[in-house]
């Protein structure tokens, strides 16, 4: 296997200047992410078709070059299954990568299989057999063996053969006369639309509603919920400490359940552990007693569940029917083309007055884009029929 290890800001500076000559380019990254919040970068792979280069993101400093390549119009960028590869970009350089290609969404909207690992469309599209036998190595230390290097030379060597596969199968298709627009614009649409999302988070103030059993509290135990969620996850970027190892999801329920005022109270709840109660205990006591001194006006509302609405299964059934039939009409796998998930989401942001997707500025998949062209007037249509009792 062939390859540039680079490690000097020279060496990356002259790779990303050939890059920007080139049509395309296969994009990688190896991170590791076990108990920091952020994931921490090691490695990325690049290959432009003539060179292909392993940076060494321990040893850079100074990230402008490749994001000028991240972020060149007019060199498309390939990648799988990118969307943990987005957050790594996005936390490290603050820019994603555009106009963007995901191998693993193209082959399901041409037909190859929905969520394909890498490995299986490289056997299947190119009947090459890969060895994942690295893919636990611990991308941060140093030196790599040259097993580990092959092992992530060839996550892009056959990601950028895979890229006119694709192109060409899903050009070959029939396009949608009325758009005007052939299915690899489609991809790239859905990649811009997840690195949209990935770069608006959902605020902290509303990181009670990821909290699962929310619904369990209202008045003053959710107003102490919304609160400590927002502590936590202020405190777990704060430190780079992965949410459950500031406080666990279970702990804070029952912390805001029972409000305790005072450390001896909370002891006694024997659901945080002597570290936790050692490190935060003052601070979520504050929590609490700050809340028990607020305005009931104040208080969040109800969170709202879907399946207590009366109405919820007939809207799902029904809009998933409409999805299930245009999805056929065009020839795309029903699960590519609307998920149960992305259906939930729809019915949420069009239901509730407090959503994931309205508190981060952002809009459902199905309500944008290529979808919304295909089908989103058509659910309005049904929607108009199922009030949201």
């Amino acid at each position: 296997m062939e390859y540039l290890y680079i490690d000097t800001q020279k060496a990356l500076d002259e790779c990303c200047q050939q890059a920007l000559t080139c049509e395309y380019v296969a994009l990688d990254t190896e991170f590791v992410r076990t108990r920091s919040y952020y994931p921490k970068l090691g490695l990325i792979q690049l290959f432009d078709g003539k060179q292909l280069s392993l940076i060494d993101a321990l040893a850079i400093s100074n990230w402008d070059s490749f994001v000028a390549l991240l972020t060149a119009e007019n060199v498309v960028k390939v990648l799988h299954s990118c969307s943990e590869d987005l957050e790594v970009f996005w936390h490290h350089m603050r820019a994603m990568p555009a106009p963007l290609f995901d191998s693993q969404f193209a082959a399901g909207l041409s037909g190859e299989g929905a969520s394909l690992g890498y490995a299986k469309l490289v056997s299947d599209m190119l009947n090459v057999e890969l060895d994942k036998g690295e893919s636990r190595t611990d991308w941060l230390q140093r030196p790599l063996s040259p097993k580990q290097l092959d092992y992530a030379a060839n996550d892009v060597t056959y990601l950028y053969q895979l890229y006119p596969m694709l192109r060409e199968k899903l050009q070959a298709q029939d396009y949608t006369q009325e758009l005007g627009q052939d299915r690899a614009s489609w991809v790239f649409a859905e990649m811009a639309q997840l690195a949209n999302k990935k770069s608006h988070p959902l605020p902290a103030e509303y990181q009670y509603l990821n909290i699962k059993n929310n619904w369990q509290l209202q008045g003053k135990t959710l107003a102490a919920l919304k609160a400590l969620a927002a502590w936590r996850v202020e405190m777990a970027r704060s430190k780079d400490l992965a949410l459950n190892f500031v406080v666990r999801e279970h702990e804070l329920l029952e912390v805001a359940r029972h409000l305790p005022t005072d450390k001896k109270a909370l002891s006694a709840l024997h659901c945080l552990g002597g570290k936790e109660t050692r490190l935060y205990g003052d601070q979520i006591i504050q929590i609490i007693q700050d809340t028990l001194n607020s305005s009931p006006e104040s208080y969040p509302p109800p969170v709202e569940r879907l399946s207590e609405r009366a109405n919820y299964k007939k809207a799902l059934h029904a809009v998933r029917h409409v999805c299930i039939e245009v999805a056929e009409e065009n020839g795309i796998k029903a699960e590519v083309f609307a998920s149960k998930n992305q259906v939930n989401q729809l019915l949420k942001w069009r239901w509730f007055s407090i959503n994931e997707f309205t508190a981060s500025g952002i809009v459902p998949d199905l309500a944008l884009g290529w979808r919304k062209e295909l089908v989103y007037d058509q659910v309005l249509k049904v929607l108009a029929e199922i009030p949201p009792k």
